[in-house]
């Protein structure tokens, strides 16, 4: 039988700092800075404020991807520390009020961007690669654009969060994500059975969207042991084309870049030049830089 909760709603809800888990440093609900400190600038015109979560890596092998494609699209990454309360600095509530990663300005247009999705598409425009440009290819790779962007938050902070990283395991929103993101990886396995790609037939910004969130899922590489849970060798389509997305060069130079865990040698925490890669990964430079 299923625990009974003990929990009653108050009638007018009020903040606990001290009741939210492992985030409940970072989390509040109010907006706006903490404190002013300008944003670092680069040499690039693209400057990019992130981290390599799925919704950072998104956006780094995007431009990757423009840079292995020949795009003049080179930028400065620089590294926002979440679990120190750099989203929350004057100067990236400036580029994004929402503070969250990532968060792009362009100095060559004075545009600020963000939310990942809008990231993406602001790129692909710019530099007129990875959108198709007849209206029903565009269209259809924007249906899954944006079906990522309104699915993912089911998987991390809905899935993700309860099954990995709540204070307490609680079987009733386990299964109730669970759930969901089955259903949202079967929707994937039957796109992907009648197509190479999300968006048809040619590599988009649907399929960079959606392979650092569920494509990493299927290769269990987040949230513990969750590709055992979800069973997610079963979604046979899925694991075809994440393999075959996240092989590609330019997607595992874009995972590495704002890294700051797992292997030493794929962490690029910040990244300037195409040679960062090989001069300036963790395991060469520890903590010169920190």
């Amino acid at each position: 039988m299923p625990e009974k909760s003990t929990y009653t709603p108050p009638k007018v809800w009020t903040w606990d700092a001290e009741n939210g888990g492992q985030f409940a440093k970072i989390n509040r609900p109010i907006a706006g800075p903490t404190h002013d400190k300008d944003l670092p600038v680069g040499k690039h015109p693209l400057q990019l404020h992130s981290l390599a979560t799925p919704n950072g890596v998104k956006v780094t092998v995007m431009l990757e991807e423009l840079l292995a494609a020949g795009h003049d699209a080179e930028y400065d990454a620089w590294l926002i520390n979440i679990n120190e309360g750099d989203q929350f600095s004057s100067g990236f509530v400036d580029v994004n009020p929402n503070s969250k990663i990532p968060a792009l300005f362009d100095k060559s247009t004075g545009v600020r961007v963000f939310e990942s999705g809008a990231i993406l598409l602001y790129l692909a425009e710019k530099f007129g690669a990875f959108l198709p440009k007849t209206l029903p290819e565009r269209t259809e790779t924007l249906n899954w654009l944006f079906w990522l962007q309104g699915s993912a938050p089911y998987l991390g902070g809905g899935f993700g969060h309860f099954y990995a990283y709540a204070p307490e395991k609680l079987e009733y929103p386990i299964n109730r994500f669970a759930m969901e993101t089955k259903r949202q990886l079967d929707v994937l396995n039957q796109r992907l059975e009648d197509c190479e790609y999300l968006g048809g037939d040619d590599y988009s910004i649907a399929d960079m969207a959606t392979a650092p969130w569920y494509g990493t899922v299927v290769r269990g590489a987040i949230y513990d042991d969750a590709a055992t849970f979800l069973d997610a060798a079963s979604y046979e389509h899925v694991n075809r084309w994440a393999d075959q997305v996240m092989n590609r060069p330019a997607f595992k130079r874009g995972r590495m870049v704002n890294r700051a865990w797992g292997d030493p040698s794929e962490q690029l925490r910040e990244r300037h030049d195409a040679s960062d890669f090989d001069t300036k990964t963790w395991d060469k430079i520890g903590d010169d830089t920190a």
